[in-house]
């Protein structure tokens, strides 16, 4: 039976790389699972919790020596001698950035997979563990700033009177980035947030924030997914954003990081021009800091008070949730090497997932992996018509209109003559019947079109009420002497009933989404 090693991660490093939960789904796919003796401590798993979940508890060299061994982070030189030949190594290696290490992984014949090298294409979502450990730094970003500013995200309003909410600014709308726009605007604060990518002011302006638009400072995505490289004056005028913002703000939040690198977004100027008692939080820190004043893995304080938090291990400062997401993102790795689950890990290198994330492979050296296509690249655009195709189908489309002119002028004209006939005719208490059923006509009309879309269902409740009243005025009048009234009546009355019903089902499938276990 294959066996996977969980082993304890080096001092400093709080998450772990399976849970209790995820071990047992591990196990369910055929693997004898091997956790080292105090592995989940740090986050609060206990070994006894991965015995119950099916797993061995062992020493550290028996968890390195597994046939799968899967790590948070890459293992120093001594836990890199505890690897055996042919051993499959899954973990966040930064390959790029440390080359020294995927030649000595090479070296010892083992296969290595890069959490961190997931390519960005769809169906590797559930893969991806930078993405997942971006959602939890979002998250703590803000209840770090929380922690640091001296005042409420929220504005109060008291019998001592009122304060303003907090003016939170958020650099970059990728993972983290919505994540912390998300978790602000819930604590109440007003926020603001710029990415150079224009295209994902919709998905800004979803969590609540407002977006800024500065067309001079920003710049489409590239075939990779992220942005492409800014010229000299967008990086100029985006630098000029990022000033005027940040001089409001009392809290701000940058996420830039570009393949492991954090350009420069807050220059110590614009750290200079801020209110004292402002906060930052770089969360580009692991690469070098987006404020110029950061120093990764300490707090700093300007100046003129404006503190600067460069905190690395803000997803490590969660670490039961954290883990649990970064476990399951692996359980979801190891489904796709065990296509049979039957405990055998098959590795497909014809599979562009599979094989953007293998550094090492049977002592060859396999990064770069070759490029990948992703669905942020927009398509080709079709190829356009021909100057005469043009302009035959403007001829056709004013043809078109004219004739829906024509034929809408002329159904105009005969209502307007049925109208005037069947009010020249009719009783004359018909006509203040039919007066105040214009007038409903035009108020529900205009009250329905005005309507917001979040409020569709609120006001399907509404229209079911009135179409109740409908209904029981037709029972009423189904019962009367004259034929056409009781025509009229049983047709209203089928038509309400079926508004009634059909909204009630609506509204009640719509509810459903939001109740637990539905």
């Amino acid at each position: 039976m294959t066996t996977i090693g969980i082993p304890r991660e080096a001092s400093g490093q709080r998450l772990v790389a399976a849970t209790p939960a995820t071990v047992a789904k591990l196990v369910g796919l055929g693997y004898e699972v091997l956790v080292e003796s105090g592995a989940g401590a740090a986050a609060t798993f206990a070994d006894e919790a991965y015995a119950e979940a099916g797993a061995a508890v062992v020493d550290q060299a028996t968890a390195w020596g597994a046939d799968v061994v899967t790590a948070v982070d890459a293992p120093s030189d001594d836990r890199l001698a505890l690897l055996r030949k042919g051993a499959v190594l899954v973990a966040q290696l930064q390959p790029a950035q440390h080359p020294e290490l995927v030649q000595a992984l090479a070296a010892r014949g083992v296969t290595a997979l890069a959490l961190d090298a997931v390519p960005r294409i769809s169906r590797a979502q559930s893969l991806d563990v930078l993405s997942s450990m971006a959602n939890v730094a979002g998250y703590r970003a803000v209840v770090e700033a929380a922690q640091e500013f001296g005042g409420m995200f929220a504005g109060q309003v008291t019998a001592a009177g009122k304060t303003p909410p907090a003016r939170v600014f958020v650099i970059g709308a990728g993972v983290a980035g919505l994540a912390a726009i998300g978790t602000a605007d819930s604590l109440g604060a007003q926020v603001r947030a710029f990415d150079v990518r224009p295209e994902v002011g919709e998905q800004i302006e979803s969590m609540g924030a407002q977006f800024v638009r500065a067309p001079q400072a920003q710049q489409e995505i590239s075939a990779d997914g992220y942005a492409k490289p800014l010229t000299d004056e967008q990086a100029a005028a985006a630098l000029d954003v990022y000033a005027q913002e940040c001089a409001e703000a009392d809290i701000v939040i940058t996420t830039a990081l570009v393949r492991g690198t954090a350009p420069t977004t807050i220059t110590a100027e614009a750290v200079a021009a801020m209110k004292p008692g402002s906060v930052v939080v770089d969360l580009a820190a692991p690469g070098g800091g987006n404020c110029e004043l950061t120093v990764p893995g300490e707090r700093v304080v300007s100046e003129n008070g404006v503190v600067v938090l460069g905190w690395t291990d803000l997803a490590g400062r969660m670490p039961q949730h954290s883990s649990q997401l970064l476990g399951t993102n692996i359980v979801h790795l190891v489904q796709l090497l065990t296509p049979a689950k039957d405990g055998t890990l098959v590795l497909d290198l014809d599979d562009p997932v599979q094989r953007g994330m293998t550094v090492t492979h049977e002592s060859e050296v396999l990064w770069p992996p070759p490029v990948v296509a992703v669905s942020a690249a927009p398509p080709p655009a079709p190829p356009g018509p021909s100057d005469e195709e043009r302009a035959a189908n403007a001829a056709a489309a004013q043809e078109s209109a004219g004739r829906r002119a024509k034929r809408r002028t002329i159904g105009f004209a005969l209502a307007a003559v049925l109208l005037t006939l069947g009010v020249s005719f009719a009783p004359s208490e018909f006509l203040g019947h039919f007066t105040v059923f214009v007038l409903a006509v035009f108020v529900g009309y205009y009250v329905i079109s005005n309507v917001s879309h979040a409020l569709h269902t609120p006001l399907m409740a509404q229209t079911n009420a009135i179409s109740g009243i409908i209904l029981v005025g037709a029972l009423l009048q189904i019962g009367s002497d004259n034929l056409v009234v009781t025509v009229v009546a049983c047709v209203a009355a089928a038509v309400a009933s079926i508004n009634i019903f059909g909204g009630f089902l609506v509204t009640n499938r719509m509810l459903r989404m939001f109740r637990r276990g539905a």
